[in-house]
């Protein structure tokens, strides 16, 4: 079946043609070749540059911006900024999953992504992505027109999750993480650290397939800062290549964390340059998918580590 195209925006002005056509999903030649995450409509490309994914935290107590977005327009108004920035997905969230934070209720959840969902889904030509471990959080913004779920509990809080998005043929994040975000950094010490992490992400994997999700509309991410020591944070994207056994793309998120800030001893809004240097080692190491605050800054990382690539082969 041949995909159409939503109306152009400005996301296309660096080139970065989203919609390509079918292809066999073959990760064993997938840097080679190129391959595609099935995102409902969308068919991103893996392998032939790196995507950035932008995010818009829908919260009052956000550790990287302090709830600067929590306000809905002015949600809004960041979304279309990061598109404007080079941003190949948009990625809402609207529970804080910062280290010792509260779960909130899913009516609170709903209430703050569905609304900044319905003023930009019919405006954007990238696909959108919502942060969420609830199913009817999922479902509720899938029906608006959302294409991927990021899920950090990796199918393990509610692997019903798994149905949702089988329903709506939209792509999955399955993320690594140590308990709940409240006390996941109370626990930080591994025995295996890359294979507890690759355990975790497979029997989220198994969840995924067994619902009936293609392998292809799936992405794995190990998780920094969730339930990490700060050197192991540095361990895995030094080896982040590590998962590629997993035969699934893989996304990294350091942007403005503790392990950085820890490292440089700056608050979270003045880590953009150590956030740049943990982009480039992640993309260099493997990385096909980088989960970003400060996209403008951050596509112009990628694009050099992407030449890196390209003269390697």
């Amino acid at each position: 079946m041949t995909e159409t195209h939503p109306a152009k925006t400005c996301c296309q002005v660096r080139n970065r043609n989203l919609l390509t056509p079918d292809s066999t999903f073959n990760m064993t030649e997938m840097h080679r070749k190129g391959t595609f995450w099935k995102c409902r409509n969308y068919s991103l490309p893996i392998g032939k540059r790196t995507l950035v994914m932008g995010v818009v935290n829908v919260t009052p107590d956000s550790f990287s911006d302090g709830g600067k977005f929590f306000d809905t327009d002015k949600a809004v108004e960041q979304a279309f900024q990061l598109t404007t920035d080079g941003a190949d997905i948009i990625d809402i969230g609207g529970q804080s999953t910062r280290p010792g934070s509260e779960a909130i209720t899913e009516s609170e959840e709903l209430d703050r992504v569905l609304p900044v969902i319905e003023k930009i889904v019919s405006h954007l030509s990238i696909p959108i992505s919502v942060d969420t471990t609830r199913p009817m959080v999922a479902k509720e913004a899938l029906r608006k027109g959302v294409h991927i779920i990021n899920d950090i509990s990796g199918l393990h809080y509610e692997p019903e999750l798994a149905e949702v998005v089988k329903e709506f043929e939209a792509g999955m994040v399955l993320m690594h993480i140590r308990e709940q975000p409240k006390t996941m950094q109370n626990h930080t010490e591994y025995s295996d650290l890359f294979g507890e992490i690759s355990s975790y992400l497979a029997e989220g994997i198994t969840s995924a397939t067994k619902a009936g999700i293609s392998r292809n509309h799936l992405v794995v991410d190990p998780g920094i800062g969730f339930g990490k020591s700060l050197l192991d944070n540095y361990r895995l994207i030094d080896r982040l290549d590590v998962f590629r056994k997993l035969e699934c793309p893989i996304m990294i998120g350091p942007s403005r964390k503790s392990f950085i800030g820890n490292v440089l001893n700056l608050p979270a809004n003045q880590r953009i340059w150590g956030t740049a240097a943990a982009v480039a080692c992640a993309v260099l190491r493997g990385a096909d998918i980088v989960r970003v605050h400060d996209v403008k800054e951050m596509v112009q990382v990628v694009k050099i580590c992407d030449m890196f690539q390209e003269v390697r082969k």
